[in-house]
């Protein structure tokens, strides 16, 4: 677009603009493995235009990328996924997600950085990659829920069963979701900033 000749500069559209009623903001992060949801998760309930940065799959990532689902899966986050969403008018949460390739997991540390909580997104045809994830959020004493993405060829099992096998510890939340549905994928966000309030109570009786 040129815009030679104008004094005017484009600002962004209205229903990008920050509530003017907001007085306060929380980052939270989407995490999980290679496709489990967090592009569509952040892309179903965020409130503005999301900004991704996915770029197509091509065979040099062949042996070097978990290529589950790569039938149908033509492309993958290289960087990260950014959205935003108003939880209450005082309080909005800006949305991260991150890239699932392993090759830019050195991305996270940057991304986890200042980050109020995190959604863990769970694919229950592979658990086993939740693990490292879970494990590195840990490390960096993010606070996180687990949430099982109702994939509709994955099989379903009951939460007990699936606490028990991701080895969370009781206090954690683990609920199941649809993220391609928004009004799920904000039923996640709640459960975590009610876990997160939680912890914040306990932290202020102890």
């Amino acid at each position: 677009m040129d815009f030679k000749g104008s004094d005017t500069i484009p600002g962004p559209r209205a229903e990008d603009q920050l509530p003017h009623t907001a007085q306060s903001a929380a980052k939270i992060v989407v995490v999980g493995g290679f496709g489990v949801g967090k592009t569509t998760m952040v892309g179903s309930v965020s409130e503005i235009k999301p900004l991704t940065t996915e770029e197509t799959m091509t065979q040099a990532g062949i042996g070097v990328d978990d290529d589950f689902g790569s039938a149908s899966k033509t492309a993958t986050t290289v960087a990260m996924d950014f959205g935003r969403i108003k939880i209450t008018d005082q309080l909005v949460l800006y949305l991260f997600g991150t890239p699932g390739q392993e090759r830019f997991w050195f991305l996270w540390n940057g991304l986890f950085e200042g980050a109020l909580g995190a959604v863990v997104l769970v694919d229950t045809r592979r658990l086993e990659v939740s693990f490292d994830v879970m494990g590195r959020l840990e490390e960096r004493g993010v606070p996180f829920v687990v949430a099982v993405n109702s994939f509709p060829d994955a099989p379903r099992y009951p939460l007990a069963d699936l606490r028990t096998a991701l080895d969370l510890s009781a206090d954690i939340p683990i609920v199941e979701c649809d993220v391609r549905r928004r009004a799920s994928s904000r039923d996640v966000l709640m459960t975590l900033m009610r876990f997160l309030h939680s912890l914040t109570m306990t932290g202020a009786r102890a």
